[in-house]
């Protein structure tokens, strides 16, 4: 099963591309996410944390620089949006501000959580987070069909894009015996096909218009087969799984139980290809392992694949980044959940935006065992040089 960020055509790929395309202005740029899921008692916590990041962050900056008064400008631009323009029912949001770039300044509100609260300051966006929430909700097709009815949706960042339904004939059960019943259930079988036919050509435009990678069906004993059978190769390359939902299923349960198989699946192929890497790159073919390895590729642009841990702290630290790496700006640059390495986060932040701008797929490893002897790194290349 293909996993790749340039075919996720979800509606954060064109932010993610253009964040990792902003070049380094000398003010700092502020990167937030913010998990704004309600606890038990129904509210969230993202007013103290931004006063509490906010301050701390502030004392980083010397009196009356240059720096500070972006800074400052940028808090009290996201304390506005925050209080008048935050949508109460999103469930996450990232905001990327910089006043000293030309007032630079751009909010993605989401349906899905980021997994914490977090603020981190650089010289560029901070564009890891968003990439793993680009790999972690893909953009999917999901056909709930019987012999007479179907219903397709599009999922995208854990919501509906798009539905669509494709209606049959409603066929009976007859008493009617002899070649008189015969006749009657190869009428059934006319209309079943003509039904199941209809349905593949829908999937097949929408798969088409909107650049759909994954599959997902799921419907009865009779329909399940003749779809099979009918799917051109194209879409069987496509399907991911066949799931057990009740017909009568909601949307929210369509979509729970189809990105469960989703992410099974993609557990699956996760372990494949990193195999596929580690394989290559010890018999000294198309693949690279390490951060320094898989940076010098990046700068070549000889990536097709950055296989990257979805934990960052699992990444082994350069002596050095590229000459061309985007400056750090302050010492103490992040409020990251855990006392996390800012070294490392800047790393991974740094990987992700080259594979961007070179036009790489990503592909997060949620299980960090799989890549943790490659420094939590490796790549697929196009070419060796």
């Amino acid at each position: 099963m293909a996993k790749t960020s340039s075919g996720l055509d979800t509606p954060l790929r064109d932010r993610l591309e253009r964040l990792a395309a902003f070049e380094p202005q000398g003010s700092p740029v502020i990167s937030l996410y913010l998990n704004l899921t309600p606890d038990q008692h129904g509210r969230d916590h993202h007013e103290a944390f931004c006063r509490k990041a906010f301050a701390e962050r502030l004392n980083t900056f010397k009196e009356r620089s240059p720096e500070r008064a972006s800074f400052e400008r940028d808090v009290e631009r996201i304390n506005t949006y925050l209080a008048n323009e935050l949508n109460r029912s999103a469930n996450g949001l990232a905001i990327f501000a910089s006043a000293g770039a030309h007032d630079f300044f751009d909010a993605v509100q989401l349906d899905v959580p980021v997994a914490d609260h977090w603020l981190f300051i650089g010289a560029v966006p901070h564009v890891y987070p968003l990439a793993r929430l680009v790999d972690q909700y893909p953009r999917y097709a999901t056909v709930m069909l019987d012999t007479a009815h179907a219903q397709i949706f599009v999922f995208g960042l854990g919501t509906v894009e798009k539905r669509a339904e494709v209606n049959g004939v409603k066929t009976r059960r007859s008493a009617m015996g002899g070649w008189s019943q015969a006749r009657y259930q190869r009428r059934a079988d006319n209309f079943h096909l003509h039904h199941v036919k209809e349905v593949v050509d829908t999937l097949d435009r929408i798969v088409r218009h909107d650049n759909i990678q994954h599959i997902i069906v799921s419907g009865d004993d009779v329909a399940i087969p003749l779809l099979k059978e009918a799917l051109p190769a194209h879409l069987t390359d496509k399907l991911v799984d066949v799931v057990k939902l009740d017909r009568r299923a909601v949307e929210h349960e369509i979509a729970q139980a189809s990105l469960e198989a989703l992410r099974q699946k993609d557990a699956e192929t996760d372990q494949e290809r990193v195999q596929q890497a580690i394989d290559a790159w010890r018999a000294g073919g198309l693949a690279v392992a390490g951060p320094e390895a898989t940076l010098q590729a990046l700068q070549m642009g000889q990536v097709e694949e950055l296989l990257i841990t979805a934990t960052p702290q699992e990444l082994k630290s350069v002596q050095k980044l590229p000459q061309d790496a985007a400056p750090p700006l302050v010492a103490a640059d992040t409020s990251a959940p855990g006392g996390a390495d800012t070294t490392k986060l800047r790393l991974s932040g740094e990987l992700a935006a080259r594979a961007e701008k070179t036009g790489a797929r990503i592909r997060i490893i949620e299980n960090a065992d799989l890549l943790r002897d490659c420094g939590g790194v490796a790549a697929l290349l196009r070419f060796r040089i």
